[in-house]
């Protein structure tokens, strides 16, 4: 005998057949209401989870791209701090250079040498600010005289006492500069 026979037996008036026009038992069964009350409430409480968790996820985004930019940043100042040590020894080379006597073999030498200190500062992202003949901004420049030129705006830079440096997007020397009055 199946189950379905069996159950008809202990219970002739249980048909499994819907009536017409009947609604179904189950809306106004306590246990039915409970359990989706039940349900709804877990819901709500996944869908606070996944909010909260969705949350933390971009926390944490936010967090390790703010760790890597402050990492870079140290880096830089580092490699800033350092390259500002060899700035004076490339200036007085260069110096040394532009006052040569000439025919003497061995400054050849010293030029060389000076190229390759200035590749290596450059490929640490070193540059030099073009200063002479540009407006003097006080964000790239430092003044250390005025001079009255004929011919020349007031304003201009009209001499470079000393090279400027920027590393990255940072200035870590300005350019001593002669600026027209």
């Amino acid at each position: 005998m199946s189950k379905k026979e069996k159950l008809q037996q202990a219970d002739p008036e249980a048909d499994s057949t819907p009536v017409a026009g009947s609604e179904p038992q189950a809306e106004s069964n306590p246990v039915i209401i409970e359990f989706e009350k039940q349900l709804a409430e877990a819901q709500s409480q996944t869908a606070e989870y996944k909010d909260g968790w969705q949350r933390s996820v971009a926390d944490f985004q936010n967090y390790r791209r703010r760790v890597e930019a402050e990492k870079a940043e140290t880096y830089q100042l580092a490699v800033g701090s350092i390259i500002k040590r060899y700035l004076p020894v490339l200036d007085d080379m260069e110096r040394a250079l532009s006052a040569r006597p000439a025919g003497l073999a061995w400054v050849d030498g010293v030029e060389l040498i000076c190229r390759k200190l200035q590749t290596i500062l450059e490929a640490e992202g070193l540059k030099r600010i073009e200063a002479e003949g540009q407006m003097f901004d006080p964000n790239f420049h430092e003044a250390i005289m005025q001079e009255p030129v004929e011919g020349v705006e007031s304003g201009r830079i009209i001499a470079v006492v000393q090279n400027g440096y920027m590393l990255g997007e940072r200035v870590i020397r300005p350019a001593m500069v002669r600026v027209a009055q």
